[in-house]
């Protein structure tokens, strides 16, 4: 029988061989002559903090009853079932109501509609490299410029209510004329010679008025224009559209939008007159607009 040639010394020649290779590869001297790994400088680097919030509030359930009453006068004149379904709301059906939930009311009153909408969109970035509150940043960016509103509130100018004090901001040129209809303020369309197309519902200063050109019930175009708000949030902005003046009663809408961390919130409030020549008051609905945003802020400062 044969038997294998066992050699101990040529077995580890060969272990110390290998082991010396290995750590060759593996490692280098340092500038103190230490050995360094050469991964460690090219390391994954940390990802980025997710954002705040991880759930949402249920938005039919966030709106105060009160306050849905007021928003909503149509509502009161309801019997008490029929004004219980209608302060319920109706919930936008989502895939995922962690992701994105809304709600809608809707109140028909013998002097018109009111119409309310409150939406929440918690925004994820899905780049390790980008936190979910700078994605959020992003996206309020560009509705807040697909909204023609200024980026920043200029010194000394008005930003909150009519009633209220705080600095402003002028709203911003626009390269065509607003998609839904006429803005308030100075950012309203306007003809070649500089004034007012007919049936705009703008006066000569810009300010919302009636189809002839007669000023608004109440508030100014400087404190009414689209602006950016501040005190709301993180970041907020107002915008405040009028349909072109025709045959049927003019629709104002009038919008608010603020960010909180990774949640961008946007409310929605039109209201429709039941007479032709009634124009909706800007002020009114945008005082109510802006004390229903603040409320809801709060809530998710808690």
């Amino acid at each position: 029988m044969l038997r294998k040639m066992y050699l101990p010394g040529v077995a580890a020649l060969l272990v110390a061989a290998v082991a010396a290779g290995t750590a060759g590869c593996t490692s280098e001297g340092g500038p103190d002559g230490s050995a360094t790994d050469a991964k460690a400088a090219g390391g994954a680097l940390p990802a980025a903090q997710p954002g705040r919030y991880r759930t949402l509030l249920e938005p039919c359930g966030a709106v105060d009853r009160g306050v849905l009453r007021d928003m909503l006068p149509g509502v009161v004149t309801l019997p008490k079932e029929q004004q219980r379904q209608a302060l319920r709301g109706t919930a936008q059906v989502t895939y995922d109501t962690d992701r994105r939930a809304a709600c809608s009311w809707k109140g028909n009153s013998p002097g018109g509609t009111h119409q309310l909408r409150v939406d929440f969109e918690r925004v994820v970035s899905y780049d390790p490299a980008v936190s979910d509150e700078a994605r959020a940043q992003e996206v309020f960016a560009r509705r807040q410029a697909a909204a023609s509103v200024p980026l920043t509130a200029g010194p000394g100018e008005r930003t909150d209510a009519p009633g209220d004090a705080g600095p402003s901001a002028t709203p911003g040129p626009s390269s065509s004329g607003p998609a839904l209809g006429t803005r308030a303020g100075p950012a309203a369309v306007t003809s070649p010679g500089g004034s007012p197309p007919a049936g705009s519902g703008t006066g000569p200063s810009g300010q919302p008025g009636g189809p002839a050109g007669e000023p608004s019930p109440s508030g100014s175009a400087a404190a009414l224009q689209p602006r950016v708000l501040t005190g709301l949030g993180d970041a907020a902005f107002l915008d405040d559209v009028l349909d072109p003046a025709g045959s049927a009663a003019q629709r104002r809408t009038v919008s608010v939008v603020f960010r909180t961390s990774n949640v961008i919130v946007t409310l929605v409030y039109a209201q429709r007159p039941a007479a032709p020549a009634a124009v909706p008051d800007s002020k009114e609905l945008q005082e109510k607009t802006q004390a229903m945003a603040r409320r809801l802020a709060e809530q998710f400062d808690d």
